[in-house]
């Protein structure tokens, strides 16, 4: 039998669709400095992502496996996931159902706790790790490896 919704659950709840940050996203798709972003528009989880992403990338290069740049990609993805939820909230999501990968806006908080889950898995936090894949699938099934996840 096919499901009737994407998310196969009719009495569940409605995907959550959040509104477009456009300022923030064009420009970080126009190369703004992500911390620049952030500092002017620090509701817009992407930027937290960017800035998170980033900071692994750097960190992970490091010959010290928990290091500044780990610390700090974990302090951002913790900004990141926690305006998302905010803006889920205002959203109507009431702390499950499905924040679609597909949905280009929902992405911004979905990168973030998929960092979020990165980070704590370097520092070790293996709970943390598990609560942010739990989200993830929650959310969207298809995000975690989306986000090259586990």
């Amino acid at each position: 039998m096919k499901p009737m919704t994407s998310f196969g659950d009719l009495l569940g709840p409605q995907p959550v669709l959040l509104p477009e940050i456009s300022d923030a996203e064009e420009a970080l798709l126009d190369k703004a400095d992500p911390f620049r972003v952030a500092a002017d528009h620090p509701a817009a989880s992407i930027a937290w992502a960017y800035l998170a992403e980033a900071a692994l990338t750097s960190g992970e290069a490091q010959d010290e496996p928990i290091n500044h740049d780990i610390l700090a990609a974990y302090a951002f993805a913790r900004t990141g996931y926690h305006r998302g939820l905010d803006l889920l909230r205002r959203n109507g999501w009431k702390g499950f159902g499905p924040v679609p990968w597909s949905h280009e806006p929902n992405r911004g908080f979905l990168r973030s706790v998929g960092a979020l889950a990165r980070a704590a898995k370097v520092i070790g936090e293996t709970e943390e790790y598990a609560r942010c894949l739990d989200l993830l699938e929650d959310c969207d099934p298809r995000a975690a490896a989306e986000l090259g996840l586990d």
